[in-house]
């Protein structure tokens, strides 16, 4: 993917998570919608939790992997956008209890955002050596993005789900 491809993407993945996000009310947004799920806030704050490593893993230690850089962006986004799997957060970005302010969470979404498009200016073909995305092992740049565009797009779907709850 062409680097203004890759542009567009993040910025679409992000609007269509912000549209979704803004679209609940406050009181929406801290209420528990069915058994075993999160609030929408719980969905927003561990997505932004999982970006807030982003500016330090795109720019700590990395070398040439020697591979194709996009080798692994097929399997992570079968993965990540198979929305039939549950899958289970790592401790280190699993939400707070809440409660959770739109504002608040929009204003990190922005950031988030913005970390991301300056991600994309340095080269995305060396791995990354700062983390490993469990079952996959080291990254490249560009697997990182797919991976972090992915799960934004996962959870988008979620909250999609969440929203659906309080039409019926």
């Amino acid at each position: 993917m062409m680097k203004i491809e890759l542009v567009k993407n993040t910025r679409d993945t992000f609007s269509e998570f912000d549209n979704i996000l803004f679209a609940f009310s406050e009181k929406q947004l801290n209420t528990v919608p069915f058994k075993d799920s999160w609030t929408a806030g719980q969905v927003a704050e561990h997505m932004i939790n999982a970006l807030a490593g982003l500016p330090r893993l795109m720019g700590g230690p990395a070398e040439i992997s020697g591979r194709n850089p996009g080798e692994k962006i097929k399997a992570i986004e079968d993965l990540f956008l198979d929305f039939n799997i549950k899958m289970q957060s790592p401790d280190f970005i699993l939400p707070s209890a809440g409660p959770h302010q739109k504002e608040s969470l929009l204003h990190s979404v922005e950031g988030s955002k913005k970390a991301m498009l300056e991600a994309l200016e340095i080269d995305l073909s060396l791995c990354c050596n700062g983390a490993e995305l469990p079952g996959f092992g080291k990254l490249t740049r560009l697997e990182w993005v797919h991976f972090f565009l992915a799960h934004t797009q996962r959870h988008t779907q979620q909250l999609k789900n969440i929203f659906q709850t309080f039409k019926k």
